[in-house]
């Protein structure tokens, strides 16, 4: 099944020029995102690709929260906070990412928090397309 003939609507598509890969700079075409980049663990003044992937993953887990909150009837705290981790590892030659969502969700009882977090780890965007491909743990701190 070809899953582009199956899309109902492309709500938005985010677009960037990068040059110079790990080492270089990365422009959305909006200008609202223009970033230098530098490699993990460098002296270079700009941020890094797993850094980018750990905000937007992050932000539209958030989201997805939120979504999954209000279909279940509960109320999310003010001082909700996601912190994401994103590692760059190598095996045997080979570069791949594993991650960690550390979601604090203050005041909601621990079966309520694990409910939301495990109703947007189905539903994100981002959850979705790591997949099976990048071991992911979703902690409820």
């Amino acid at each position: 099944m070809d899953t582009a003939t199956q899309i109902e609507k492309v709500y938005y598509t985010g677009k960037t020029h990068t040059t110079g890969g790990r080492d270089g700079a990365s422009r959305s075409s909006d200008g609202r995102l223009d970033v230098k980049l530098s490699s993990p663990g460098t002296a270079g003044s700009g941020t890094n690709p797993e850094q980018l992937f750990a905000a937007g993953w992050s932000a539209c887990f958030e989201g997805a929260m939120g979504l999954a909150a209000r279909k279940m009837k509960i109320a999310l705290p003010a001082d909700l906070a996601i912190d994401a981790e994103v590692d760059l590892c190598l095996v045997d030659g080979q570069y791949f990412l594993q991650a960690r969502l550390n979601v604090s969700l203050p005041g909601l009882a621990p079966e309520m928090a694990r409910a939301v977090v495990d109703a947007a780890h189905q539903t994100c965007p981002y959850s979705k397309a790591t997949r099976g491909n990048v071991d992911v743990v979703i902690n409820v701190v």
